[in-house]
């Protein structure tokens, strides 16, 4: 075998080995996008229709709203990253009139298949492209991706404490 045969040979199983990773990682993102997913749905299972107006405090959200601000997340980070053209404009979720149970957990779980359904479409070569976000930080968008599910998470951990109030006890956890 030649050097430059070697050389090729090198290289192909490199690349395909930085595919497999690649792949491996956007099949678990999408894996706990799923989970993610399901988790939510408990919690606005949980909470009764009259709770969806409940706030902690007059200054803060409602469950409703704090369920319709991740929607607004969902959607806009990710039409952020892939360029997908969300179906609701960033920040009009939460706006809605409709606050019922039932609207407000359809729009938030088509915020959750929106990302799903977009996430197989990023590259490993997308994932290391930069991007502005917020128009004030340069991230790669794999880190956007992060921040995404950090974001959703974090706002659905508030709602357990709206769950308290209304005395019903929170989903079992799902890390895996």
């Amino acid at each position: 075998m030649t050097f430059k045969n070697l050389m090729a040979t090198v290289c192909l199983l490199f690349g395909i080995s930085l595919f497999a990773q690649s792949q491996t990682s956007l099949d678990d993102m999408v894996k706990d996008w799923e989970r993610s997913k399901a988790y939510t749905k408990e919690y606005l299972d949980a909470m009764s229709e009259a709770d969806y107006a409940l706030k902690p405090t007059p200054e803060m959200r409602s469950f409703a709203d704090q369920m319709l601000h991740i929607t607004d997340a969902n959607f806009g980070f990710m039409s952020a990253i892939t360029g997908v053209a969300s179906p609701v404009a960033f920040g009009e979720a939460e706006k809605a009139k409709d606050k019922s149970k039932a609207a407000v957990t359809k729009m938030v779980m088509d915020s959750y298949d929106f990302v799903i359904k977009n996430l197989p479409n990023i590259t490993a070569a997308q994932m290391n492209e930069k991007m502005k976000f917020f128009d004030r930080f340069e991230i790669t968008k794999a880190s956007a991706l992060a921040k995404m599910l950090e974001h959703q998470a974090h706002h659905r951990g508030q709602t357990t404490v709206y769950l308290r109030l209304a005395k019903v006890t929170p989903p079992q956890e799902k890390l895996f």
